[in-house]
């Protein structure tokens, strides 16, 4: 049996090119899942972007700091961390074409498709607020219509007509430690706007492990996607690109809330993959469900535990049974009690990391640092880790949270060289080094395709897989 932190097989050789920020974070990613990491003599054509400049490029850096004045440097090398888990991705997943992938650009692309702007103390979507309370900061997320009927039962009282301004009221009276806990119980995406931590948290842990499986490198993993929203879609995206087949599972009573927003945003995250539509509810729809996965290679969930437990889902009792299994679970605090029961979002995750405290000014408020920046982050490392887990013979529940995979980009390389802001013209600039580069705004990547229908292929999947509903 392979070491349990050594996902990948016979400590596989693998090349990185780049030098700097972002080719010492793809190293550090590779070695951290077993991998020997070869680094070519220095070249020059091969430097990395300086960190500033790459998050001045990567449109995330507009979208940072008070809407009243200058967009703020990230206050870790998170674009570059971007672009490293990517280089990463590549160095295993050999045959794909990576030549047009702009990862650090993909922190900024849901902003670039809802035309999202920087709001300072209110998230660039809107939903998200940083509020004080009486000794300190928090987090709120009010990003579904049921967080909204939370309020009176987490306050003490029925919320006025403006939802905000009551909360702001009540929780400045209070104790952030009190609102925050009795939040999570209640269901409420809250956390504190947390310090960034002294070292690093492991951005993966393996939760369980089970039979391996010995595989030729080239043979095409099923992917089985019970995620939603952006984290889990963006990383069965990438792994499709490497040559997954993926299959996308969804509640016909409940499917991916993101179907309900901009349609681009989920064609970006979503074409390609079959569309496999179940009624959860049903004795039937859950067998069906359990089947599925039985048959997959590679599954990728974002619920807490708890909610595939209602379901008689048991991710670590699967990957102990099925030999190969590699299951990658997406959670806001990882799986261990009481996190596994906390919701969370891209945006209240990254305050929990530090992100709001570090991007703010110490005699001021903390401020968002880029756009719910947990999720687009947590997706490029969960499909780094599938990869990983697959190519090493699987038997891996592997736990990524959002709070954890920002934290750990946040806190590598603290003792880069600085780089500061100047306005240039109608906008600004970073000048770092030798080097300069103009804060460009939130761009997308091109929809090359049309999302699934919910459901179309849900026959045609079940027959093929010899599934019976």
């Amino acid at each position: 049996m392979t070491p349990l932190d050594q996902l990948l097989p016979d400590r596989q050789r693998l090349r990185i090119a780049g030098r700097g920020a972002a080719g010492d974070y793809a190293a550090a990613l590779l070695t951290s899942l077993g991998g020997r990491v070869e680094r070519p003599l220095l070249d020059l054509s091969a430097a990395d972007p300086h960190p500033a400049c790459d998050w001045a490029r990567s449109g995330a850096m507009a979208l940072s700091g008070p809407a009243d004045g200058p967009p703020r440097l990230a206050p870790g090398p998170l674009a570059s961390c971007a672009r490293g888990a990517a280089a990463a991705l590549a160095a295993l997943a050999e045959g794909a074409n990576w030549s047009d992938l702009d990862a650090p650009a993909l922190l900024g692309e849901r902003a670039a498709i809802f035309g999202l702007e920087r709001r300072g103390t209110t998230s660039p979507g809107g939903s998200c607020r940083l509020l004080r309370a009486a000794d300190g900061w928090i987090a709120l997320n009010l990003a579904r219509p049921d967080d909204h009927s939370l309020l009176p039962a987490w306050l003490g009282d029925g919320a006025r007509d403006d939802p905000w301004a009551f909360v702001e009221e009540r929780v400045k009276r209070k104790p952030a430690t009190e609102v925050v806990e009795r939040g999570r119980l209640l269901g409420l995406p809250i956390a504190f706007a947390a310090e960034p931590p002294s070292r690093p948290p492991p951005w993966f842990r393996v939760a369980a492990s089970g039979p391996q499986v010995r595989r030729d490198p080239a043979e095409q993993p099923l992917v089985v996607d019970l995620s939603s929203l952006w984290a889990g879609p963006l990383c069965t995206q990438l792994i499709s690109r490497a040559g997954a087949r993926v299959v996308k599972v969804e509640s016909l009573r409940r499917p991916d809330g993101a179907r309900s927003g901009a349609t681009a945003f989920f064609d970006l995250l979503n074409a390609g993959k079959a569309s496999v539509a179940l009624d959860f509810g049903s004795d039937a729809g859950r067998a069906t469900l359990r089947a599925l996965i039985e048959r997959a290679d590679i599954v990728v969930e974002s619920a807490r535990p708890r909610a595939l437990a209602q379901l008689g889902i048991d991710a670590a009792e699967l990957v102990e049974k099925r030999p190969g299994l590699s299951w990658i679970s997406i959670t806001g605090y990882g799986r261990n009690e009481p996190n596994a029961n906390w919701v969370a979002f891209g945006d209240d995750a990254a305050v929990a990391a530090g992100l709001a405290t570090a991007t703010g000014d110490p005699s001021g408020p903390p401020l968002f640092c880029g756009d719910a920046i947990a999720d687009p982050l947590t997706g490029l490392h969960a499909a780094l880790a599938a990869q990983a887990a697959f190519l090493g013979g699987g038997g891996r529940l592997l736990d990524l949270s959002l709070c954890d995979v920002a934290a750990h980009a946040l806190t590598f390389d603290a003792n880069a060289p600085a780089a500061a802001v100047h306005e240039a013209g109608d906008g600004w600039e970073v000048v770092a080094n030798d080097s300069c580069a103009s804060v460009a705004p939130p761009r997308a990547r091109t929809v090359l395709g049309t999302a699934a229908e919910l459901g179309r292929d849900t026959a045609e999947v079940l027959r093929e897989l010899a599934i019976r509903c």
